[in-house]
């Protein structure tokens, strides 16, 4: 069972109650108690607004369902498909442009372009994904863009500069998240290839720059 304490009347794991205080808020200029109270604030307000939708879109959900039971053995019509998710108010009509003006976002979010996936901290697996498509979205933007020092040539796949990609790549690992092991060299350029023939290989403590 999950251990969990109280924190400005919210129940909060430990383990996420300690992350919060002992990592993430030094130095942000944030007191523990101001954040808690401003999370408890947003869950009184936006709590119940969000069990509203949950209902529309559970209502929402009904409906479509018994209508794609209703017209399972008949001809696939888009036309009344699209008139019954504007009837029920699923499709509306596009409104008039608008610009959003919001402050305070981080760069990574605002000015950085890649994926930004919203995973489970508890789920090992999905945050593993979550990681991966980021890593892939680096391996993209280097193959596909002048980062290299010039431009892919051609449609095809270019399997000479996919190994400059991969090269870089793992060069920069050892620049950032450089790793020690007793058994092996402290590169990522020789860990690869060892990693990929040990499966049940699991990886070991890091270290960071030339410790």
């Amino acid at each position: 069972m999950t251990q969990r304490v109280e924190k400005s009347g919210l129940q909060v794991a430990t383990v996420l109650a300690d992350f919060i205080e002992r990592r993430a808020l030094p130095g942000t200029g944030v007191s523990a108690e101001t954040f808690w109270d401003g999370l408890a604030g947003m869950v009184r307000d936006l709590g119940p607004k969000n069990r509203d939708l949950l209902e529309v879109r559970e209502d929402l959900q009904q409906q479509i369902d018994t209508w794609h039971v209703k017209h399972r053995d008949g001809p696939k019509d888009s036309a009344a498909y699209t008139a019954f998710l504007s009837e029920i108010g699923y499709l509306v009509e596009e409104g008039p442009d608008f610009t959003i003006d919001t402050k305070g976002v981080d760069p990574e979010i605002a000015d950085l372009p890649g994926p930004q996936l919203v995973v489970p901290i508890t789920n090992a697996r999905f945050a593993l994904n979550a990681a991966n498509a980021r890593w892939g979205s680096l391996y993209d933007a280097l193959y596909g863009t002048d980062a290299l020092g010039d431009l892919p040539q051609g449609k095809d796949y270019d399997p000479a500069r996919g190994q400059r990609v991969i090269d870089w790549g793992r060069a920069h690992l050892d620049k950032v998240v450089s790793f020690w092991s007793p058994r092996c060299p402290r590169s990522w350029i020789a860990r690869i290839p060892w990693l990929v023939s040990m499966p049940r290989t699991r990886f070991l403590p890091t270290r960071t720059g030339s410790g």
